[in-house]
């Protein structure tokens, strides 16, 4: 039947509950039935007609197949819930059972009565119960025979004597054939389990009477555990079966189970198609079951079969069955139970015989014999090995807790011997909690275990189910532990090997990539601080480089000719000695690094960066450097590109090996904002190593010696080249300034004690004029022949190009600069005007100027596709001298200011700045000192204070965070002390620290943070562990946002940053060799009930859906009151941001000076004090809430 005729079925329908659905348009009888006619001619069945199968799932898909194999019409029933369910499409007509709400979604299928209403109501002739529901009830199939009906099963009556487990236990001791000991007969009290417990010892095993599939079953080890198990077992057989009766046998340690596929007819015939191995279970459920039995010797297999058959022929068995045994040790069998039915695992007895079972089923139930059939013993046999795995929406790393929810993707295996029996298992199912959990069954068939193992492994790699959790990981480790290898499980084996629970689950890389993609269709970008999109969407033109005779330069692989050979082959004091032999001044360039940070908010990716790499490695070869890691870039890789920084690290050393890496390292801070543990920044240095960083350029921000010697020596310790750096502030020329050449040469003198190999001069505001270069430079030389010196600087001033040829020319062996399209202003200085103003001299770089040019074509481009980045700068800005604003810092306090509402007051911004710097006692700034100061101005400002009245009004303000944790202490002792009254007033009851803070601070527990991690993500590497000691928050964000939307990493940045176009085709290449073809096809309309939209994409030629939250449809304006400034009761805002912690409700009692919340504005966080002592009343914000300045928070009241 069509989609639309379904849809219109059901719409009709469902006034008077009634979901029948012929499939045919008009007349049940007319052209169908005509085929069914002729194809009936030659049928043994032919008085039959129609077949109801009275389950769902699966199973009625499968006997649907073989009825309409046998020219049957096939009739489906279906709860209210099941409505969209695949097996009553399957059917030739499907019926509800009841009206709606009449039944529960299980008890539908329970309402034997109602199912054979249905039967007689439209002319069923045989009814078919697959398993579970009512295929093992007496009362159902007496029924239904009663109905004038064939029921395709046992009779009645054997069911009743053999559905129940005691009643066959007893027909067992009649015929001779083993059975565990046991209770003689069901057991209702306690007394009786306890008396056979006293009899025979434990272990023992209880077992519901009435019903299987492991419901009501308990095992018991010793007699502490008896009651509550009897009571449990009890319980749970009554709530399934109805009947909570149990019985009791001897447990067996590690057996395995074996069942045997039965066939009877109605004439007292009965054959056996050979055993099953059932014993990989879990809880007593089948996982994976496989035939014939791997290595049971022929005795005890021939013994079981003669067994099997004898027990069925005792009650002149009918139709399929099958008979259960557990085989111990020593390879004794002892008989279980008969299930009166069809398994569910009866497909690979099916591939081994090649017999269709149900329809042997179907025509014994209508009266053929097995002769007629040709299924006499002698004419069955088996050929090779077949395995069944039964794939369910579940989660075993969480104890196998069914999943639910939409299938979004759902691509199946296939091919030689492997067959496929499912249900609901399609893109667009809806998985529900009312059923079980099976999706789909796969059966693979091969000439021996070994080739079928494999081949059930192939199998279930193809599938691709997304939407839903599965077991199939699982499934693949069990395939692949040892133990089930050589063919040796036993019924517990899942419960007693937890290293199977150690899970390699898909990657769902595509649909977790078309999640994003998705997102970005209705929301656009979310990363922070992009406006708008790129000025630029093309394709990046690659550079071609030439050498000297004009030949292209063949970049297929990369260079292996540069500086960095000294460091690998002689070490960090050959590289420094080779360093300052060198006649010329080398060159840094810092386009990979902080050259993006200071123009681009550091949002260059990784994927930017080794597109250029091979070409870069033969245009820089000669470079002394690339500065490319460590810094900002450390924590915004996570933070805002969603990418691994050490995965970049990896990736740009293998195509760039030729070139020193270097890094930048706060001292004791590592690449954090604060200090660390020293523990922690000896594990950082040690893992940066190992993954090819080469310099580490460390600093302090404060010059503190005491702090900058922590990271000098974890470099050291690591192997690394150490560069001891003094960071530079103001204008050394200046005597009222406290930073003069003898302050620097004395910093200077400590760096060399601490057998640094490089000395680097790091000037952040741009502010070293070339006449101050020249008397710092020239004077560190003359005191230090043999050092290397390194000159870091921003161009904000203009001047950079003239300072570094000034400290080229007083001696320093290498000066930064940064390509020419991402040079100027708060960059570095442009390198082809260095080069050029070098050339000539004896300062020459050793660089090619048509290489630089060549590479920076590509830059010119890549910087058009940042441009929602930028921060607007026009030129140089001497005014630098006079506020000192640190370049990289300048770009994101304008990028600050207007996220604050503050872009109007960036003149003032720039007033405040030099002010807060004063009211620091004028501070080294460098981050993170240089946000202290930032912070700090903001604050004056979005509160409208002057010098003098933060000056009066310390003692009641809420400082920011970063200006209080200066004032602790936590970022070392600044030159000539803190500034007093102010940092009193400001600490208040906070403590002051003497010392370096990491003397404060307790080493790291690296071995619990493993721990942490691996429990939590399944795993780690010491990388993590490296990452989350700096950035526990940003880590944890992180991998938060990589679950959901997986390694954007790989995501061209034209479709990372901009909305795809509809109907725009683009390739994502996931690895080498596996490709996405992409096209956004459409994105629905918005759901007035979920604010979501429906996005649809073409995946390499298939539709792929994903549903997205639409932003902008869920956006609240919310007007919130402000706080009155002239009344003390009402507390206010004390600038924009977001709430992220609440620490008190209403009607708490708080005293001055008490927390009441911390708001946080970009990397900024203040918290929110109660200004006297009172109650909290009117608390008007929550976690997550944003806020304007002095929006009310909260009101005190005395």
């Amino acid at each position: 039947m069509a989609d639309t005729a379904a849809s219109n079925e059901v719409a009709v329908q469902e006034k008077d509950h009634d979901y029948g659905t012929p499939h045919h348009d008009g007349d049940t009888h007319s052209t169908a039935n005509t085929v069914h006619q002729r194809l009936r001619a030659n049928s043994t069945i032919m008085q039959l007609k129609k077949i109801l199968v009275a389950n769902r799932g699966e199973i009625p898909i499968r006997i649907f197949r073989t009825a309409h194999e046998l020219s049957l019409q096939t009739v489906a029933v279906f709860s209210y819930e099941d409505r969209l369910s695949m097996h009553r499409q399957k059917a030739d007509e499907a019926y509800v059972i009841g009206r709606r709400g009449q039944y529960t979604p299980v008890a539908a299928y329970l309402a034997g009565d109602e199912i054979i209403k249905i039967a007689l109501e439209h002319g069923v002739n045989m009814i078919h119960p697959g398993y579970g529901f009512l295929s093992e009830n007496y009362e159902f199939a007496k029924n239904v025979e009663a109905a004038g009906l064939i029921w395709v099963g046992p009779t009645p009556e054997t069911i009743n004597s053999l559905g129940d487990k005691v009643s066959a236990r007893e027909l067992a001791q009649k015929c001779d054939v083993p059975c565990v000991p046991g209770t003689p007969g069901p057991v209702a009290k306690f007394e009786e389990v306890k008396s056979f417990t006293d009899e025979f010892g434990f272990p023992i095993i209880i077992k519901a009477a009435f019903g299987g599939g492991g419901r009501g079953m308990r095992v018991v080890w010793k007699q502490e555990e008896l009651q509550d198990a009897f009571e449990r077992a009890t319980s749970e057989a009554k709530s399934a079966f109805g009947n909570g009766t149990v019985f009791v046998e001897r447990f067996l340690y590690r057996p395995k189970h074996i069942e045997v596929q039965l066939l009877g007819d109605n004439y007292g015939n009965v054959s056996h198609l050979y055993e099953r191995d059932c014993s990989v279970q879990r809880r007593h459920q089948k996982v994976v079951e496989l035939a014939p039995a791997k290595d049971l010797p022929k005795a005890t297999r021939d013994a079981i079969l003669a067994d099997a058959v004898k027990l069925a022929k005792s009650v002149n068995y009918r139709n399929a069955g099958t008979a259960e045994f557990l085989v111990d040790q020593e390879n004794r069998h002892y008989f279980i139970e008969i299930n009166p039915r069809i398994q569910v695992e009866h497909t690979i007895t099916e591939e081994i015989t090649g017999i269709d079972i149900v329809a042997a089923q179907i025509q014994i139930a209508a009266g053929a014999s097995l002769e007629q059939l040709g299924l006499t013993q002698d004419r069955i046999s088996i050929r090779g090995f077949a395995f069944q795995c039964r794939i369910t929406t579940e989660d075993p790393s969480q104890g196998f807790k069914p999943d639910t929810g939409k299938i979004e993707v759902y691509r199946s295996a296939g091919g030689n011997g492997v067959r496929l029996d499912g249900g609901n298992g399609f893109a667009g199912a809806i998985i529900t909690p009312h059923y079980d959990s099976m999706l789909v069954k796969c059966s693979c068939h091969g000439s021996t275990y070994e080739i079928v193992r494999r081949k059930m492994l192939r199998a279930l790699v193809e599938f691709r189910i997304r939407g839903v959790k599965t077991n199939i990981p699982f499934l693949a480790s069990l395939l692949t532990h040892p133990t089930f290898i050589d063919g040796n499980c036993w019924t517990t084996f899942i419960d007693d090997t937890p290293e199977l629970f150690k899970l390699i689950g898909s990657q769902n890389r595509a649909q977790k990539l078309l999640t994003y993609l998705g997102d970005l269709a209705v929301n656009g970008s979310q990363i922070k601080g992009q406006i708008g999109e790129s000025k630029f969407k093309g394709d990046i033109i690659m550079p071609t480089l030439t050498d000297e005779a004009g030949k292209t330069i063949d970049v297929t692989k990369p260079c292996t000719e540069g500086w960095r050979n000294i460091i690998v082959k002689e070490g960090p004091e050959a590289f420094a000695k080779a360093v300052r032999a060198n006649k010329g001044t080398l060159i840094m360039d810092t386009t990979w690094r902080d050259a993006h940070q200071s123009l681009l908010a550091t949002r260059v990716r990784t994927v930017d960066l080794l597109n250029i790499a091979k070409e870069t490695s033969y245009g820089l070869k000669n470079a002394w450097a690339l500065e490319c890691w460590g810094g900002a870039t450390f924590d915004v890789a996570m933070r805002f590109l969603y990418e691994d920084p050490w995965d970049r690290l990896r990736k740009m050393r293998k195509v760039v090996p030729n070139i020193p890496f270097q890094m930048l390292l706060r001292g004791a801070n590592g690449v954090a904002y604060s200090s660390l543990p020293d523990n922690a920044i000896y594990h950082f240095c040690e893992q940066a190593k190992k993954a090819g960083m080469d310099i580490f350029r460390v600093f302090d921000a404060l010059n503190d010696t005491d702090q900058l010697e922590v990271g000098v020596k974890a470099v050291l310790k690591a192997g690394g080249v150490a560069e001891g750096t003094v960071c530079y502030s103001g204008d050394m020329l200046n005597p009222e300034k406290k930073y003069n050449l003898e302050y620097y040469l004395a910093v200077v003198d400590k760096i060399v004690k601490m057998g640094a190999h490089i000395l680097g001069i790091k000037d952040m505001a741009g502010v070293l004029k070339p006449r101050a270069a020249t008397l710092l430079v020239g004077a560190i030389r003359k005191k230090y022949p043999d050092l290397p010196i390194h000159v870091h600087t921003h161009d904000s001033a203009g001047t950079g190009v003239a300072s570094m040829v000034a400290c080229a020319q007083a001696g320093a062996d290498a000066v930064d600069a940064a390509t020419d399209s991402l040079s100027g202003m708060t960059s570095q200085p442009s390198i082809g005007a260095i080069v050029a103003s070098l050339e000539g001299s004896d300062h020459e770089s050793g660089l090619n100027s048509h290489h630089l040019r060549a590479l920076d074509s590509y830059w010119a481009q890549v910087r058009l596709v940042y441009s929602p980045f930028e921060a607007g700068l026009t030129g140089p800005d001497p005014e630098v001298y006079e506020h000192e604003i640190p370049g990289g810092q300048l770009t994101n306090l304008i990028f600050q200011a207007s996220q604050q509402g503050l872009g109007a007051q960036w003149a003032q911004t720039k007033k405040a700045y030099e002010q807060a710097n004063d009211l620091l006692g004028d501070i080294v700034k460098v981050t993170p000192t240089s946000k202290v100061v930032g912070d700090l101005a903001q604050f004056m400002v979005s509160n409208n204070l002057t010098y003098d009245e933060l000056l009066k009004k310390a003692p009641e303000l809420d400082f920011p965070s970063s200006v209080l944790e200066f004032f602790e202490g936590l970022m070392g002792q600044p030159y000539g002390g803190f500034p007093e009254p102010l940092r009193s007033q400001a600490l208040r009851d906070r403590r002051k620290m003497t010392k370096r803070p990491g003397l404060y601070l307790d080493p790291l527990d690296f071995d619990k943070i493993r721990t942490k991690l691996r429990e939590q993500y399944g795993g780690c590497s010491e990388t993590d562990v490296a990452s989350y000691a700096m950035y526990p928050k940003v880590f944890e964000d992180y991998k938060k946002f990589t679950t959901k939307y997986g390694d954007l990493s790989v995501l061209p940045t034209k479709y990372f940053l901009n909305r795809p176009q509809i109907n725009e085709e683009f390739s994502v290449e996931l690895e080498k060799g596996k490709v996405l073809i992409l096209k956004l096809l459409a994105v629905g309309p918005l759901s007035e009930q979920t604010g979501q939209r429906e996005v649809f994409y073409e995946m390499n030629g298939e539709v792929r859906q994903v549903t997205v939250d639409d932003q902008h449809a869920a956006v609240e304006n919310t007007s919130r009151p402000k706080a009155d400034t002239g009344d003390s009761s009402q507390v206010g805002a004390p600038m924009s941001g977001v709430v992220v912690e609440i620490r008190v409700k209403d009607g708490s009692e708080v005293q001055k000076g008490d927390p009441i919340a911390v708001l946080s504005a970009m990397k900024m966080e203040m918290v929110i004090s109660a200004p006297h002592s009172g109650k909290i009343g009117s608390l008007g914000v929550k976690e997550g809430d944003s806020v304007d300045s002095q929006d009310l928070v909260c009101k005190i009241v005395k």
